[in-house]
């Protein structure tokens, strides 16, 4: 087998970065493992054997790798797997992040989105790479449960999930009119909830596509944290159905 190499884009595989997201991987996407490397001294190699054992997964231990991959002193266990495509799921309500800059909060939502049952994101390029390790290690391997697909503007979206569907998008927006409140939060069969870049939000024009909505705050920050944001708007939304 060839050395796995520091992770790119380009690339047509990635690597999870320690035991639980490698674990999450195994076990949910095991038809997509090329192999699994594991530090000689892995505490819970009985477990790591049996679990490549159950996927036929080839298992390495091999240190010299995990350190050339990882800059974390705490990974031990790093899978390595061929990229894939799901797409989103018509019925189910969807989570939308258009543009987002960072993979430790893209990983983050995505982490929460698994959480509350939400199972389906679109992400507008450009924006990060979902399977980038740094997404992947802090969504904690809730990636591997999720459809994610990448669309090149709202537009291309609107098309096959809104028009015509009976489906509600909201916008999070600092801007909107209409405050986000526990005893007035929207209920809609199917919905969309998007969020825009950690730096600058959703363009002002996302009050034309969706319904634009907010979340009261004090006026001691400027904004929330689109971590903090997405859950809070993820949990109003869906508490009812968890």
């Amino acid at each position: 087998m060839e050395p796995i190499k520091p992770y790119k884009a380009k690339f047509d595989y990635s690597y999870t970065l320690g035991a639980f997201p490698t674990y999450e991987l195994l076990n949910t996407r095991p038809e997509n493992v090329r192999c699994v490397f594991a530090d000689p001294g892995y505490t819970d190699m009985n477990k790591l054997e049996k679990l490549c054992g159950k996927a036929g997964v080839k298992l390495f231990k091999d240190e010299k790798t995990i350190r050339r991959l990882s800059d974390k002193e705490n990974v031990y266990v790093i899978g390595v797997f061929n990229k894939y495509d799901t797409v989103l799921d018509n019925t189910k309500s969807h989570i939308m992040l258009v543009n987002p800059g960072n993979m430790g909060n893209t990983g983050t939502i995505i982490r929460t989105a698994a959480a509350f049952g939400i199972t389906d994101l679109a992400i507008i390029t450009p924006g990060t790479d979902h399977f980038n390790p740094k997404t992947v290690r802090s969504s904690m391997g809730s990636v591997f449960h999720m459809n994610i697909e990448c669309f090149e503007d709202f537009a291309d979206y609107e098309k096959r999930f809104i028009t015509g569907s009976g489906r509600i998008p909201y916008a999070f927006m600092l801007t909107a009119e209409k405050q986000l409140t526990v005893s007035d939060c929207p209920k809609p069969e199917l919905y969309t909830l998007i969020f825009g870049n950690e730096a600058t939000g959703l363009p002002e024009d996302y009050k034309e596509k969706a319904e634009p909505i907010f979340i009261p705050q004090s006026d001691m920050v400027d904004s929330l944290n689109i971590t903090i944001a997405a859950g809070i708007g993820m949990y109003m939304f869906n508490s009812e159905r968890i």
